[in-house]
């Protein structure tokens, strides 16, 4: 297999000099090695959906792997090969938790590399915390995941559910004041955080005319739409997924309701997946918050870090849909293990990487939107303080504004 290009190269040795340095600088003393680690390898531990109904999100797992493998063939972490070993489970909390058993008792991994979703690692988190294995930056905006007092080895990365709904009350406060607000929201742990950040950010001050929710199983959002319609809203908000809000801006648009502002949760924001197939004139306006660099975005096209990234997808990842945002959020999870395993040095301890996981601080990530940086702490895991708004023009999501910062519930 061809080396590295240059630029991807750099992009990675350069993120990791500081902790090299860092090591270098120590005095030397004994190494200090958990179960999983030792002077050759360091064995960390994933699950994904590679089955089943969610299996387009294996995408995520792919990319963990193919991330190590090729900071393997640039000489590992402090010398140390990564053997990453990801099982499939099939978005399945009980199938989750059987697999990430499997890890720590069987394959006796030193940490778990953050897996995809709210119920897989709501199943794992108790298993994990009562035996003190760090599961390490998972990709969940449950506010619950936040809890270093009660689960201080569960370390998530992703911005908060409520935080983005604070800063869709803040938007709609300053931009629409006095409007009347209609919301729809899917009845989970998703729906429910989002609702609580919208209602924080509006305060006192914002009137929510009418709220309505649907199931997950639910066929189609076409009855609330109607009800959010004739509760005389002027701004409609959708925190719930793809399917049902492509569903809502469609209806929404043939009953002939043009809301002031559509206001989209970001996972239901993906063009290909949800603005396209609403129909670009049903979406045409959306606003959204997004942290993430889109790599078919021409506004940040030629920007090192995409060009890096869209290299490693061609090279370790060949056939991948670029347009396809599921391997960002793996690649910047991957990146920032890679970070903390190398401060790490010669301590590989899962106390060791527990305390290099949550003393980030005003941490600069590749593939992450201009002014947008990662810290946290031990006492307050939110790694995100600030998010971006952006508005569909028809064709891309084009930034809207300022950074809007939002604040920890912790």
């Amino acid at each position: 297999m061809p080396m590295a290009s240059n630029s991807t190269r750099r992009a990675v040795l350069g993120a990791m000099g500081s902790a090299a340095l860092a090591a270098t600088a120590r005095t030397v003393s004994a190494k200090a090695y958990d179960t999983g680690a030792s002077d050759s390898e360091i064995k960390l531990g994933s699950s994904a959906p590679y089955s089943g109904p969610a299996s387009a999100y294996g995408l995520y797992g792919t990319c963990q792997t193919a991330y190590f493998k090729m900071l393997n063939e640039q000489g590992g972490i402090n010398g140390r090969k990564v053997t990453v070993i990801s099982l499939d489970n099939a978005f399945s909390p009980p199938k989750a938790l059987e697999v990430t058993r499997q890890l720590v008792e069987g394959d006796k991994v030193l940490a778990i590399a953050g897996t995809l979703g709210t119920a897989a690692n709501t199943s794992m988190q108790k298993y994990l915390n009562d035996r003190k294995v760090p599961n390490l930056f998972l990709t969940s905006g449950a506010e619950r995941f936040n809890d270093p007092k009660h689960f201080p080895w569960i370390v998530p990365l992703y911005p908060t559910y409520v935080g983005q709904g604070e800063i869709f009350g803040k938007y709609i406060l300053a931009k629409h004041a006095g409007a009347k607000v209609g919301v729809l929201y899917v009845n989970d742990d998703l729906g429910k955080d989002f609702l609580k950040g919208l209602k924080k950010g509006l305060g006192e001050r914002g009137t929510i005319a009418r709220e309505v929710s649907h199931e997950f199983t639910d066929p189609s959002v076409d009855n609330q739409i109607i009800d959010l319609k004739g509760s005389g809203a002027d701004v409609l908000v959708q925190l719930t997924y793809a399917k049902f809000a492509a569903q809502g801006m469609r209806k929404a648009y043939e009953l002939g309701w043009r809301p002031a502002a559509q206001i989209l949760a970001s996972v239901a924001s993906s063009i290909s997946g949800g603005l396209v197939p609403a129909g670009i004139a049903a979406s045409k306006g959306i606003i959204t918050a997004r942290w993430e660099k889109l790599p078919n975005d021409p506004q940040t096209a030629k920007d090192p870090d995409v060009v890096d990234y869209i290299a490693f997808c061609k090279k370790y990842m060949p056939g991948v849909n670029v347009e396809d945002n599921t391997p960002v959020a793996a690649y910047i999870n991957s990146f920032l293990i890679a970070r903390v395993l190398g401060a790490c040095g010669d301590e590989l301890t899962r106390e060791n990487v527990l305390k290099q996981a949550t003393g980030l601080k005003n941490m600069a990530v590749p593939m992450l939107m201009s002014g947008i940086t990662v810290t946290n702490s031990p006492d307050d895991y939110l790694a995100f303080h600030a998010l971006q708004l952006c508005q569909f023009d028809g064709e891309k999501l084009a930034p809207l504004g300022e950074l809007i910062s939002f604040s920890s519930s912790t």
